[in-house]
């Protein structure tokens, strides 16, 4: 009874604000804005109060270094789902975040691609060239800094299959430090690589949990060599955190 009760929930939520956007978008860029903050502010934390009511399901944001949090920043992370766009939206809830990803989430998927493509989220051409995909970065890292906004990069580039951090890749890093010339702040994530697809939803959903924590604060880099070396122990702070987690119940935060 609980998983229906969850299933109908989540559509009721989804489907209504997802139509709505689907007709706005082309029609008004203005109430499109509306409608997508509208999904940021209000139904995403509705969407993990839903699966703690009728799941159990735990949404652990751990608050170690929020105060400490410089004004704007780069935040780089783990990536596990596309769980994770709602997860940094709860935990940075009250802030603007804007990510970076491939243009195919700008396409066709409910709830989340109008929103993406209204409020100016970096969609990346898969067929990208290296030197095109570095400009769509550039002009993004102007417009976060211009707007105040806090740019979110996957340093993985894709989804992670088994849960562990995968290899990074250095260069959209590099081009979004030296367009922002922000301070970065390193990000682990845990929980989504278990609700990658129905099966593991359906399976995994109950009693299970979504952790977030800040794990370091760096100066703005200022050379290739500065942010290769945050890259590299920020993915050995990512693993180590995800193998400390692990040793927990979902229960406990």
């Amino acid at each position: 009874m609980s998983h229906f009760l969850t299933i109908l929930c989540l559509f009721s939520m989804v489907i209504p604000a997802s139509i709505a956007n689907i007709f706005a978008y082309p029609v008004s860029k203005k109430l499109s804005v509306r409608i997508s903050d509208y999904i940021v502010k209000v139904l995403a934390p509705r969407l993990f109060a839903i699966l703690y009511t009728y799941r159990h399901f735990h949404f652990w944001g751990y608050e170690d270094k929020k105060d400490s949090l410089p004004e704007n920043f780069i935040l780089i992370s783990n990536h596990q789902s596309l769980l994770d766009i709602p997860v940094f939206m709860k935990f940075f809830e009250g802030q603007e975040v804007r990510f970076i990803a491939k243009d195919t989430l700008g396409r066709h998927i409910p709830l989340v691609s109008e929103m993406l493509r209204a409020q100016e989220h970096c969609l990346i051409p898969r067929k990208a060239k290296p030197m095109e995909a570095m400009r769509y970065i550039s002009d993004f890292g102007k417009r976060v800094v211009a707007r105040k906004q806090i740019p979110i990069l996957y340093p993985e580039g894709s989804r992670t299959r088994d849960g562990n951090v995968g290899k990074f890749f250095s260069a959209g890093f590099r081009q979004l430090s030296e367009s922002t010339g922000l301070p970065v702040v390193v990000c682990a994530l845990d929980g989504g690589w278990q609700l990658r697809d129905l099966r593991k939803l359906v399976t995994n959903l109950k009693n299970g949990c979504y952790r977030v924590k800040i794990l370091r604060i760096y100066d703005s880099p200022t050379t290739k060599e500065e942010c290769n070396q945050i890259l590299e122990e920020s993915r050995m702070l990512m693993q180590q955190q995800l193998e400390y987690w692990r040793q927990l119940p979902s229960d406990k935060k």
